[in-house]
């Protein structure tokens, strides 16, 4: 049971910051018994040197017990400890040292310390996740960011693993029983979350980073039942490339001494930016074929967390408000440094098709915030990790770099990193720094971007002659934000770009590129240029939504595929898909224009892309009678791209997944699956590798056509993690499974986080939707799994699980039952916690979202 005082406001913690100063942290913990399944805590002491006033305070901590705790060698009293926070009376005014010893618990959900067991060799594995308070699962400590200090690791563990943290090792001693302790170097000042430990029998390969004046130990790690399928030269030679990158472009040296990057599993995030010690999901570590954008998304990754060493690490948001500042400065440096410094160009046709569309579904929630959020507490802290943080703060932020010029924007970084080094920092000090190096005044551009919500919209108002040649062109502006009410006028600056048929496809014959500033803005340069299809924001220069006129509808219908640039043809795709989200061009026409165009996408990220959402657009927004027939056209569309793809291609590959998951829904595509499994009509130049095999197996489960002894002989081929996370969402696919996974979902909390997952992905395929008890069932439960799950587990169920439906003939929105249901809980529950509010409501609006759409059906 999560305890009240688990969670942190900002008041409580600024008033906290003001009465302390820390020096250094000392923390041993003792995971010598890691390997033992019986052992569930292992003895954790944190030693803490800190001034203060006098007076009193805290220091937080989860754990099963408190064994004891000393303020300058004098005992407290630990009776009062409240499983999240240990008062801490009576300091002294100046130096103060605090100790305190406890028993924390090894973690399942990813949270605090992990504990995994391989399957494949029963090997234990530990890794710690902390990002924003669960160091308080590890080690006692004051658990908010601009507490800075020192912190000095001391870690016990079996003698045959790697022990690792964020600085190297600087001492080891083996007590001649199995196990070593490990002393690490004391790191710079940093915050807590920032800290990492791992431990286990991990396959570790090493490298070398040098330049003018530095040379950095690179370290890469994985499970040893992963090593071969680990590329530690590809993921190698991406560090390197980022390392020269930010090297030059940010003037201050890697300050973290090594750089290890390590894949866990179970993980959480993507990745997180541990100094000297990242941490990576092992999706990253393809177990069998990848595709070119597989990889691409494993190396803007790698420079995401990279761009952190400095921007997050080295300077630091003084609170979680400031999460954005950081987040988003590393997204565009991710993607930025992937385009400019890797292989991989066309990062910018990702973030544009894949990216954004994160951006634009989480601006238009009833829950969007500014980029500059107000964040009160820990609850609201942990939900504002969202497409808002990330990707619109990546994409205004790249707007400030072309407003400001990309020589002046590093300049400003340079500055910020110099000036507050080691630090704590708020917006202003950024904006300071950049003002400084470009001469501009970028308040207005702040208030106007970074401190509105919502998301603007761009149209092109056009007109033309008898000859189909423009003879007007405006782009109009509309834009309120939903916090406020208050319409927004946003500046824009945006390539308007012009095409016309040539040489049998779709040809840029002009670009327009100007400033669009309040409601109109007339482009006269555009008078006698061609109108086949008007692109505004071509070159995805603004972050907007932006409209196709029916014209450049009706000729993308047709020839959308050709045209030559990829960011182009994304921006296309993303501008018919915001239609249809909103309802204003019906899924059926989506459809039409997707079936027609997407078999000839040459880009195969695009064409993931794409077919995602097709696949979306059948389940959520088209009327539930039109959906067999689109499910049956998508599994046609996939097995012809199958078929007509080149042997070996990314393509190729990208239709066959597609294939499978269309499959799920489709029982038209159970034989081709079945085919691809016993290799009967397998095409040449497709390997059909454990995971594609598993995707198989899931759609076979969902449309019943596998016995439970395939599924258990699937298994025994790949009895890995992996193998049996897919046959355990295998399982709870099949029809009749429901109920079962049902009560395991939600009362079995020996659960780890993957298997949760996996599990409540398989009670909510649509093909199958839940019988209405099962939403009644969900809002009586919701409250009950936020106060008995930690926040990652009671998220995944109350994300997971929240009903859906459709509309029936002549229903109103209002007169759905889950919409009913919805309301009179938020209605009856307005003290809830606000994260879990957050979630319904959030939940509440896709559904509404996909009715309103499904209502607009012709």
């Amino acid at each position: 049971m999560a305890s009240p005082s688990t969670n942190l406001t900002h008041a409580e913690c600024l008033n906290r910051a003001e009465s302390l100063e820390l020096a250094s942290y000392d923390v041993a913990l003792d995971l010598s018994r890691a390997a033992d399944p019986d052992a569930g805590t292992f003895p954790s002491r944190s030693a803490v040197a800190f001034t203060a006033r006098g007076g009193d305070t805290w220091i937080d901590l989860i754990a099963e017990r408190v064994v004891a705790a000393r303020l300058n060698g004098r005992e407290l009293d630990v009776a009062g400890y409240d499983g999240a926070r240990l008062t801490v009376p009576g300091l002294a005014d100046g130096p103060n040292e605090l100790v305190v010893e406890a028993e924390c618990r090894y973690s399942r959900s990813g949270e605090g310390l992990h504990r995994f067991v391989d399957p494949v060799d029963d090997a234990t594995y530990l890794y710690s996740h902390f990002e924003p308070t669960d160091a308080r699962r590890v080690f006692a400590n004051f658990e908010q960011p601009d507490l800075k200090a020192r912190f000095t690791f001391v870690v016990t563990a079996p003698d045959r693993w790697q022990i690792v943290s964020g600085q190297p090792e600087t001492a080891r001693t083996d007590d001649g029983n199995g196990s070593a302790t490990v002393t690490f170097a004391p790191t710079p000042p940093q915050s807590g979350y920032l800290t990492a430990v791992a431990a286990g029998p991990y396959h570790r390969v090493e490298d070398l980073w040098t330049s003018d004046d530095q040379k950095v130990p690179l370290g890469v790690l994985c499970r040893a039942s992963m090593a071969e399928h680990l590329e530690p030269d590809a993921i190698f030679t991406v560090t390197r490339q980022g390392l020269d990158f930010y090297d030059r472009a940010f003037g201050f040296p890697y300050p973290w001494g090594k750089y290890d990057s390590i894949f866990v599993p179970e993980y959480n995030l993507g990745a997180m930016e541990n100094p000297g010690l990242v941490t990576f999901t092992e999706g990253f570590i393809h177990r069998g074929a990848a595709t070119r954008a597989d990889r691409a998304r494993r190396a803007e990754v790698i420079l995401h967390e990279m761009a952190h060493m400095w921007f997050g690490d080295l300077v630091t948001p003084r609170w979680w408000d400031g999460t954005w500042l950081k987040e988003s400065f590393a997204d565009l440096m991710g993607y930025h440094v992937t385009e400019v410094a890797t292989e991989f160009d066309g990062a910018w046709t990702t973030f544009a098709g894949r990216r954004k569309a994160w951006a634009y579904r989480q601006d238009q929630l009833p829950t969007t915030h500014p980029i500059v959020a107000t964040v009160d507490d820990l609850e609201a802290a942990r939900q504002n990790f969202d497409g808002i943080t990330y990707a619109k703060g990546a994409s205004v932020l790249k707007q400030l770099m072309a407003y400001v010029g990309e020589a002046a924007f590093f300049a400003g970084a340079r500055d910020y990193f110099a000036r507050h080094a080691y630090g704590n920092t708020e917006l202003a000090d950024l904006l300071d720094c950049l003002e400084r190096s470009s001469g501009r005044d970028l308040r207005a551009w702040s208030r106007a971007w970074l401190e509105t919500s919502g998301i603007s919209r761009l149209d092109p108002l056009l007109e033309t002659g008898p000859d189909g040649r423009i003879t007007r062109l405006a782009v109009t502006q509309t834009a309120t934000d939903p916090v406020t009410g208050a319409s927004v006028d946003r500046p824009h600056r945006v390539v308007i770009g012009l095409y016309e048929p040539a040489d049998g496809g779709l040809q840029r014959v002009r670009s327009i590129e100007t400033d669009v500033v309040g409601a109109r803005t007339e482009l006269t340069d555009a008078v006698g240029g061609p109108a086949a299809l008007v692109l505004v924001n071509d070159d995805d220069l603004s972050y907007a939504k932006v409209r196709l006129d029916a014209g450049s509808l009706a000729t993308v219908r047709e020839l959308l595929a050709t045209i030559p640039a990829s960011l182009s043809r994304a921006l296309v795709w993303s501008a018919l898909w915001n239609a249809t989200r909103d309802a204003e061009l019906p899924a059926s026409d989506y459809l039409d224009v997707a079936f027609r165009q997407v078999g000839h996408e040459p880009a195969a990220d695009l064409l993931d892309t794409v077919l995602g959402e097709v696949a979306t657009a059948i389940e959520n927004y088209l009327p539930a009678a039109q959906r067999p027939a689109a499910r049956s056209r998508l599994v046609a569309t996939c097995r012809a791209g199958l078929h007509d793809a080149t042997p070996g291609s990314d393509t190729q590959l990208t239709w066959a997944r597609h294939l499978t998951r269309a499959a799920t829904v489709s029982a038209d595509g159970t034989a081709t699956v079945r085919d691809l499994l016993d290799g009967s009509a397998l095409p040449e130049g497709l390997s059909v590798d454990a995971d594609l095999r598993w995707a198989c197996w899931v759609a076979l489960a969902a449309q019943d056509a596998v016995s439970s002894a395939e599924l258990d002989a699937a298994l025994a081929e790949d009895d890995t993690m992996t193998g049996r996370r897919a046959h355990l969402l295998a399982t709870a696919s099949r029809p009749g499974a429901r109920e079962a996974t049902w009560q395991r979902a939600t009362t079995d909390e020996s659960l780890t986080n993957d298997q949760l997952r996996a599990l409540v992905q398989g009670f909510s395929r649509p093909v199958d939707p839940p019988a209405p008890a099962y939403a009644e069932r969900y809002f009586a439960s919701i409250v009950g799994w936020w106060a008995g799950r930690t926040m990652t587990m009671a998220t995944i169920l109350a994300r997971g699980l929240f009903p859906g439906g459709s509309l029936d003939d002549g229903q109103r929105l209002q007169q759905h039952p889950v919409v009913r249901q919805a309301r009179t809980w938020l209605h009856e529950h307005p003290d809830a916690p606000g994260a879990l509010r957050r979630i319904v409501i959030e939940q509440l609006d896709d559904l509404e979202r996909a009715l309103r759409a499904q209502a607009a059906a012709p």
